[in-house]
């Protein structure tokens, strides 16, 4: 993503130098099993979205408009898949059958705990910001995957803050896969453009805030536990170096 490795340089710096803001999200949300209030603040980590007269939401339109017309009848349906799916079995569909989280409960919990975390921090950032989706300001950009998208939560993205956490993690527990992993993850959050629920600009917010979650989590001993768990087990499966 043209913007995706600068943000997440500047969400590392931040998350290392900045003093945490105080809670904005007007509903609380529900409560984290690894971070303390203060952790990870997304008003502190992320830069606000452009407005919505900025020349970059100008352009990001355009593109929604051009991927629009481009798309093709298979892509619009694997984006309305992907938008249906918001959780660790879309991002591990390249691993095929072997990776089944019934036959494998330590892997199980620590994708739920994380799926848990990512909420969690995109519906603060989402609640703090209000940014307004793109068929809010542009009928002509329409939410064609799901008309129920609610309305000023565009920025981040939700699915992209779950698709890079969890690719993230799972790269770390099978690293040999980690390519085929990390793309695949990509692809499935390009979707949310071709569905026309999210500016570019979205998407590499979400880029930070999962990969920032992930490292601020790998530093919590509960959680590396739980990630040790799941390495041993997938590890016994023969599926994991």
């Amino acid at each position: 993503m043209r913007a995706g490795v600068g943000l997440l340089a500047l969400g590392a710096a931040v998350l290392a130098a900045a003093p945490a803001l105080a809670q904005t999200a007007p509903n609380p949300a529900p409560a984290s099993k690894f971070l303390q209030a203060g952790d990870l603040d997304p008003a502190v980590l992320l830069p606000p979205p452009p407005r919505k007269d900025d020349p970059v939401t100008v352009a990001e339109l355009a593109e929604l408009h051009r991927l629009a017309a481009s798309r093709t009848p298979e892509r619009l349906a694997q984006a309305k898949r992907d938008d249906e799916i918001e959780d660790i079995r879309a991002i591990a569909e390249p691993l095929g059958p072997a990776f089944s989280l019934e036959r494998y409960p330590a892997t199980a919990r620590l994708f739920a705990d994380l799926r848990n975390e990512d909420s969690i921090a995109a519906k603060q950032a989402k609640a703090y910001f209000k940014r307004a989706r793109p068929f809010e300001i542009d009928d002509r950009a329409l939410d064609v995957c799901d008309d129920g998208h609610d309305s000023r939560n565009s920025y981040p993205s939700g699915h992209a803050t779950m698709a890079y956490a969890a690719s993230a993690t799972l790269a770390n527990l099978m690293p040999g896969n980690a390519q085929v992993i990390l793309a695949h993850a990509t692809d499935y959050v390009e979707s949310r453009l071709y569905c026309g629920v999210h500016y570019r600009s979205d998407l590499e917010a979400g880029h930070v805030l999962g990969a920032v979650l992930v490292q601020k989590l790998m530093t919590k001993p509960a959680f590396q536990a739980e990630l040790e768990a799941a390495r041993a087990e997938l590890t016994a499966a023969h599926i994991a170096p």
